[in-house]
């Protein structure tokens, strides 16, 4: 646990480098079961990614990341996935403008036709990571 949460304290840190105090993260740790990392993969950037950079053009969101990790019994997952928002406005606003965004989307790209619940789990979810400068 003391490794989880020192790597939680770098990941935060690296963050908040050279951004304003305003902006808002929110954080998934997600772990692939069963080894299926293609489909987990396939699902992120095809779906995940997409409305994010749609939410970017929008000037929904600040930024977005998807940061691939070693899975350990300290850190029991192998995605840690980040959307920033500019300010407080914004982050309120998240759910309104993510599900106009999957509207427009569409259908859920999925590899395998195999469905989230068959290839990840999200273990922990933070809302509300405020950056600190």
């Amino acid at each position: 646990m003391k490794k989880v949460l020192f790597l939680l304290f770098i990941i935060f840190s690296q963050l908040s480098f050279a951004q304003k105090n305003e902006r808002i993260s929110t954080v998934d740790f997600v772990q692939i079961i069963d080894g299926n990392k293609a489909e987990a993969m396939y699902y992120y950037q095809h779906n995940w990614k997409i409305l994010r950079q749609m939410a970017i053009k929008k000037n929904y969101i600040a930024s977005f990341e998807i940061m691939e990790t070693v899975y350990s019994e300290e850190a029991p997952f192998h995605l840690m996935l980040i959307t920033t928002y500019v300010n407080n406005a914004q982050y309120e606003q998240r759910e309104k403008h993510f599900q106009e965004l999957i509207k427009l989307a569409g259908k859920l790209k999925l590899l395998n036709d195999k469905k989230p619940t068959e290839f990840r789990k999200n273990l922990f979810h933070k809302e509300n990571v405020r950056h600190q400068n």
